[in-house]
């Protein structure tokens, strides 16, 4: 009574231990990955205005006057105002209002595509790339099958097949995005499985599923983070692209694209609403652009 067994106590040292030893790992990770960032002005200008979007998309409630919704017919087509800080578009509704809350539909599906997109490049790349022979030949030609089309015909091609709608966007940008992720994570893969800790994984009986996602996928992710901020940004503007041809978001909701769709006709009059639009579509764009070229310039200087 009393005595405490040595084992027991061991197992209660080295947990909180082990705790803080991952903790330290995490902010190091953080650490290094800040200062990679903050040694480039290109990736420190382009993370900025990714950030304002992503403010004004998380305050867009605090931040705007008006509902996305909320129309006025006594003021159709007006410019700037107390009221209305951009004006309002041919159906009086808030311009402000609907870029902000416009931020917040891109700010999701765009990620959404390009997250859909990768889990699908991933599960056709790693294999293709680690076993070759037959399996490289099978599913390389069905993607050359996908990207022979140019990537906004093959969006349209899907979204008057299916229909336009928020899922239905999504599933055409990852689509005719995996062709591209798993030809790269193919050749991150036949590079990587030449190595001599993947033979030592081998050599140990691991299993090639584990070898693939223990080994070679997480030796992969420095050019597929940067791959995938550049797709945010595609991403970005092919569902502008598809908003302004129609096949977007369906209207009522705040679609960058689909507001230079409707106000295009009535430029001659009021220009505020696509100006609007464009310029939140190309700062979004340029921001991630610049993030990613920056990031990757970065880096490479390490290797």
């Amino acid at each position: 009574m009393g005595t405490e067994n040595p084992a027991t106590a061991k197992q209660i040292h080295t947990a909180p231990s082990a705790a803080l030893t991952a903790l330290k790992g995490y902010w190091k990770s953080v650490r290094d990955l800040a200062q990679v960032i903050f040694a480039s002005p290109t990736a420190v200008i382009g993370l900025t205005l990714v950030i304002l979007w992503v403010l004004i998309a998380v305050f867009a409630p605090l931040i705007t006057t008006h509902t996305p919704f909320e129309q006025d017919y006594k003021l159709v087509n007006k410019g700037p105002s107390a009221l209305h800080l951009f004006g309002t578009d041919d159906l009086g509704r808030d311009v402000w209002a609907r870029v902000a809350y416009g931020a917040r539909t891109i700010l999701l599906l765009g990620p959404l595509s390009v997250l859909v997109a990768f889990a699908c490049g991933v599960a056709l790349g790693l294999p293709a790339g680690y076993y070759q022979g037959w399996v490289d030949e099978v599913v390389m030609r069905i993607l050359d099958a996908f990207m022979a089309f140019p990537a906004i015909l093959l969006y349209m091609i899907i979204i008057s097949a299916v229909g336009a709608s928020s899922f239905n966007v999504v599933i055409a940008i990852a689509i005719g995005g995996t062709p591209g992720i798993a030809r790269l994570v193919r050749a991150l893969t036949m590079d990587i499985r030449t190595r001599e800790y993947v033979a030592a994984a081998k050599l140990c009986g691991e299993p090639d599923i584990i070898i693939m996602l223990r080994e070679i996928l997480p030796n992969c992710r420095g050019p597929l983070i940067v791959d995938f901020l550049l797709r945010i940004g595609y991403a970005a503007f092919y569902i502008g692209t598809l908003g302004f041809l129609g096949l977007g978001l369906p209207p009522p909701t705040p679609d960058w694209g689909g507001m230079v769709q409707e106000g295009h006709s009535h430029m001659t009059t009021n220009v505020w609403p696509v100006l609007c639009a464009t310029l939140a579509i190309v700062t979004l764009v340029i921001g991630l652009n610049m993030f990613a070229d920056g990031l990757r310039e970065e880096t490479m200087r390490y290797q």
